[in-house]
């Protein structure tokens, strides 16, 4: 669709950022104990739906994460019109689910019921996001986003755990950090090796 060609070593990192993100976000043995000791055994059927599912989540989200580069890189229209485009079909849809299912609760209490200021603060924050992933995206590539979505990951672990006190690295945890860091400096370094071969080209 971009006309963009993924080498073989960029392939490699791009598998190995995939196993370690999947390292990174695999639960602990007490979490894995706790969801066995509460949850009821799931049938085949159910995790069968549950993973084709997830399989469509991630085709359909990679295809629009595409689409949308493509349309900021090739339209004249600039990335706060395309922001606000697409604020425009989330508001609608989150307007019918708010509707069919807390009708009742906003006519009594009005609609802007709970917004406490830690609330304000996410959405300031949700909203600076998208900002910046759209000029990641512009700017940059879906591919650097998906690297840069991967190491927010792993800081806010991080940070959960020195701040919070609510995460307990694992082992998966650091060989999943391993295989991130590592999948991050191998694309970079292919990009920087084509880089400089360019370059004396040019100057041959």
């Amino acid at each position: 669709m971009l006309g963009k060609k993924i080498d073989k070593h960029q392939w490699v990192s791009l598998c190995m950022l995939a196993i370690g993100v999947a390292f990174v976000t695999w639960p602990s043995s007490d979490e894995v104990t706790k969801r066995a000791s509460t949850q009821i055994q799931k049938s085949w059927t159910q995790q069968f739906i549950g993973f084709g599912a997830v399989l469509s989540a991630t085709l359909t989200s990679g295809f629009a994460g595409v689409y949308f580069e493509k349309i900021l890189k090739t339209g004249p229209t600039s990335v706060w019109v395309r922001n606000i485009q697409l604020a425009i079909f989330g508001t609608i849809f989150g307007l019918v689910i708010v509707f069919l299912f807390d009708a009742r609760a906003v006519m009594d209490k009005g609609f802007f019921q709970g917004y406490s200021t830690v609330v304000w603060i996410v959405i300031f924050l949700q909203a600076i996001g998208g900002l910046i992933i759209a000029a990641v995206i512009k700017y940059a590539d879906n591919i650097i986003k998906g690297f840069a979505t991967s190491l927010s990951i792993i800081l806010s672990s991080v940070v959960s755990y020195f701040v919070l006190n609510d995460f307990t690295p694992s082992l998966f945890f650091f060989m999943g950090t391993i295989l991130v860091i590592t999948a991050t400096f191998l694309y970079g370094w292919e990009k920087k090796v084509k880089a400089t071969s360019s370059n004396e080209q040019v100057r041959i």
